[in-house]
């Protein structure tokens, strides 16, 4: 099957639907369309416990052995600036994942409670600078997300702000993108297409 990249592309999907690796098979296919080509993941994840440390390393070497040629870069907050620093017109951002970002700016590991604060009311002015970024961005981006709100609604007022929150992000997101892709059991589902 031949991928074809878009100008931008937002993947959603459940855990382990296959989202990151649609994102990395259309890395690959941008790989190989011109050897000008560049790749870049720009990985929102952080390492806070032994469980997830184990997670991000194998992530990264079973990436490393899918796409040798995609780079990694971390940045868990500032998309914004990460786009801004690393987009150029021959090469592809993958952005993964929209959900562990806002993660962060929602329940920031910070034991500071006014920092906190600060991070969950921070979110929507850093969701305004990314997507402002992301239209600048000269070459193609891939989003990668969860639809987190297909499940019963979570008892937690923290738990459903933040499901409403990452709902309005997909809703911002598949509003800018080309293409939006919902992956589920490794197959994809075309909700847009921009030609």
């Amino acid at each position: 099957m031949s991928l074809s990249v878009a100008r931008s592309e937002l993947i959603l999907g459940g855990q382990k639907s296959g989202k990151s690796r649609r994102a990395e098979a259309l890395a690959a296919a941008w790989l190989a369309a011109s050897p000008k080509h560049s790749a870049l993941l720009i990985a929102t994840a952080e390492a806070h416990d032994e469980e997830m440390r184990a997670r991000i390393a194998r992530h990264q070497s079973d990436r490393a052995a899918r796409v040798p040629r995609l780079q990694t870069w971390e940045e868990p907050r500032d998309l914004a600036a990460a786009l801004e620093k690393h987009g150029a017109a021959e090469a592809l951002i993958v952005v993964d994942c929209l959900t562990l970002w806002l993660t962060h700016w929602l329940f920031g590991q910070d034991e500071n409670l006014k920092q906190k604060e600060a991070l969950a009311h921070g979110w929507k002015a850093q969701a305004a600078l990314f997507f402002e970024a992301l239209a600048k961005t000269p070459g193609p981006v891939v989003l990668v997300g969860n639809e987190i709100g297909l499940g019963v609604i979570p008892l937690g007022s923290q738990v459903r702000a933040f499901v409403d929150a990452l709902g309005l992000v997909n809703q911002q997101a598949a509003q800018v993108c080309d293409r939006v892709t919902l992956m589920a059991a490794g197959l994809p589902l075309s909700l847009k297409e921009v030609p």
